[in-house]
């Protein structure tokens, strides 16, 4: 069937590096998948730097859009030429009593793409097309890849924030410019809380609707309902408390997150919360891109080509992206990703600074 090219992580804290294998034909469930575009997650980056131990060596990437191009034998409901996403759940058991009662989500015994699967930083993959999600017609394969972690991840968390406002994020980055939108839209006051001194990221915020946008460590301009931690700093959740009127909640909603440091309890008192949110389930990603392709909503990006992942993992580390980082795969032909997306240039910030 010809070979992959993909960007293979073999240890904790060191570069991808460029592999090809030969290409296979899927078995079981699985699909082949011709990927035309995958996000660059936070949780991608926690992989790379070892913060998150899982087996290696391994691809990583769980923003996958592409083309299937072969079936396993059990597949069902997925024909040869579907546009399908590729999330981060990538499979669970469906008999535990987290899958039963509709939590698959915290399934004991789950596949994470990208993490305990080779993901979607490659030419080619494999998923499980039980989790596969249908892409909206609307959206192309780079617009589309970062609603399939940052969009349905901070869907799911706005959905635990309730339904108050004024709703702070905090880390005004992928998971936050397409959560924002949603909130705005649904007629709620948004406060962007980004880096001190981070003036393009808080223009960027008002620019997506929010009514105040300053630095974490600043005072909104009045308390808020609920607040949403993008951002992996444990110290940000009592900063978010402190401004939190009562009963609100905080919402943590990275999978990695630095140590919170002790407050006092007055701050928690008053029936306010810290929760958190761990991956999602299938009815979030349908229930999200629907919704997604109503509103509609807009995803900023920054195009890299494949074997350009190491820098855009770089641009991601030093908070240097407005929006989301997207690898677009380069075909044999010289053309870039499906025929939807040909006519996106792939630039790096290297060759646009």
């Amino acid at each position: 069937m010809g070979m992959m090219q993909a960007m293979q992580l073999d240890a904790g804290s060191t570069a991808l590096r460029v592999v090809k294998r030969p290409l296979v034909d899927p078995k079981g469930h699985d699909v082949l998948i011709e990927v035309h575009a995958c996000g660059v997650c936070r949780t991608d980056l926690h992989v790379v730097d070892g913060d998150l131990h899982g087996p290696l060596p391994i691809i990583p990437g769980h923003e996958v859009v592409g083309r299937v191009i072969a079936l396993g034998a059990d597949v069902e409901n997925i024909s040869i030429g579907a546009r399908v996403g590729v999330p981060w759940l990538g499979g669970a058991c469906g008999v535990c009593s987290y899958c039963r009662s509709g939590r698959e989500n915290l399934c004991e015994t789950p596949d994470f793409t990208g993490f305990t699967r080779d993901g979607g930083f490659a030419s080619h993959c494999f998923a499980d097309a039980r989790f596969c999600l249908p892409i909206p017609a609307l959206f192309t394969g780079v617009e589309a890849a970062p609603l399939l972690c940052a969009g349905l991840i901070g869907y799911r968390s706005l959905k635990a924030a309730g339904d108050g406002s004024p709703l702070g994020l905090y880390g005004f980055g992928a998971a936050a410019h397409i959560v924002a939108q949603v909130a705005v839209w649904q007629g709620r006051q948004v406060f962007a809380f980004t880096r001190p001194e981070d003036q393009a990221s808080q223009n960027f915020a008002r620019s997506l609707g929010c009514a105040w946008a300053g630095g974490s460590s600043e005072q909104p301009p009045e308390k808020m309902e609920a607040a949403i931690i993008f951002a992996p700093v444990g110290a940000l959740v009592p900063e978010a408390l402190r401004n939190l009127r009562k009963g609100g909640r905080v919402v943590c909603a990275g999978i990695h997150m630095s140590d919170i440091p002790a407050f006092p309890y007055a701050d928690l008192w008053g029936e306010r919360s810290i929760l958190s949110v761990a991956n999602l389930t299938r009815a979030d990603g349908r229930e999200f891109l629907e919704l997604a392709e109503r509103i509609p909503v807009r995803t900023s990006t920054t195009r890299f080509a494949l074997v350009e992942a190491n820098e855009a993992l770089d641009c991601l580390r030093d908070g240097k992206l407005e929006g989301a980082a997207v690898l677009v795969p380069q075909r044999a032909n010289g053309s870039n990703g499906s025929n939807a997306d040909v006519h996106y240039e792939i630039r790096s910030l290297r060759s646009t600074r």
